[in-house]
């Protein structure tokens, strides 16, 4: 039974073939835990490091610093341990020898045939709720047919540890709320870590148990959903008493309009700030996980 992966300064650089051109450091002194039996959400911008991070738990690669661990064994070239780890992404089959893919459930045996967690029930159950073609193979299926394969091989492995690597984005809206439900209703009836990596945070954040911001290369933040989403705090109001209730605090991002003003501010709100807000009359809200990572990562919304 796993019980916890373990990341410990871990950086990764990618060495440039071109002598004149420096090293790209993908993860720089990235540090954490997972613990079991709770969803992650990965998050970050492009080229943050999510996809490097997320390579590091399939053993596609080794950390050129620090360590990968499971209930303290080194994850790389670990077969038992990699026996327990399912790593989804969104696949092109047009890269394959094509005519040597088999149809859709002898390709999900394949994919599944060391995950000894592997239910043929539930994937034939999922099968048949996604309604995927069975007499198709994995070319010949629509970008969202094959989104749907690759997620099916993703639940129904069971694995301890199941990543999910932007694998729904081929997926309509229905069929990607369809999936939510299933992870959900998943996870309560066979528990074990599951991490996310997404661009779609308004769409999924109410998965997360833990959120995961990773920012050019570095963990920005890492915690509890509702502690993350806490920290973050909208103040509206005219701008001479925004000025004045701001004073001190970490101001994430400004918007005017006219005499108004509107601040994001980084910190949980307090009695004596609650106090104020009324002193001055403004109102406070609380920020959305995607729009505090856009005001934490000074980005666009990347829906």
């Amino acid at each position: 039974m796993i019980n916890r992966l373990e990341v410990k300064n871990v950086s990764v650089t990618y060495k440039n073939l071109i002598p004149t051109m420096e090293d790209h450091l993908a993860l720089q002194d990235v540090s954490f835990i997972l613990e079991p039996g709770r969803i992650y959400g990965l998050i970050g911008r492009n080229g943050a490091g999510k996809t490097t991070l997320l390579s590091l738990f399939a053993s596609f690669r080794q950390a050129s610093e620090g360590t990968v661990t499971i209930d303290g064994e080194p994850l790389y070239d670990n077969g038992e341990l990699m026996e327990q780890i399912q790593f989804v992404y969104q696949k092109d089959f047009t890269s394959d020898d094509v005519e040597t893919l088999p149809k859709v459930p002898k390709y999900i045996k394949q994919e599944t045939l060391y995950r000894p967690n592997f239910d043929q029930e539930y994937a034939d159950e999922l099968i048949k709720k996604f309604g995927l073609p069975t007499n198709k193979r994995p070319h010949k299926l629509s970008k969202g047919q094959q989104s749907v394969l690759s997620v099916i091989v993703g639940l129904a492995s069971r694995a301890p540890i199941t990543i999910f690597d932007e694998a729904y984005v081929g997926m309509d809206a229905p069929t990607r709320d369809l999936f939510y439900k299933e992870v959900l209703k998943d996870q309560e009836r066979h528990p074990r870590t599951m991490v996310m990596s997404t661009h779609l945070v308004s769409e999924m954040e109410y998965l997360f148990d833990e959120v995961i911001i990773l920012h050019k290369g570095k963990l920005l933040k890492k915690g509890a959903y509702d502690d993350i989403v806490s920290e973050g705090l909208a103040v509206t109001g005219a701008a001479e008493a925004i000025d004045v209730f701001a004073q001190g605090k970490e101001i994430l991002s400004t918007e005017v309009l006219g005499g108004f003003k509107k601040v994001t501010l980084d910190g949980a709100v307090s009695e004596k700030d609650l106090l104020l807000a009324q002193d001055l009359d403004v109102s406070l809200s609380s920020v959305s996980l995607q729009d505090l990572f856009i005001h934490m990562t000074g980005g666009q919304k990347d829906e």
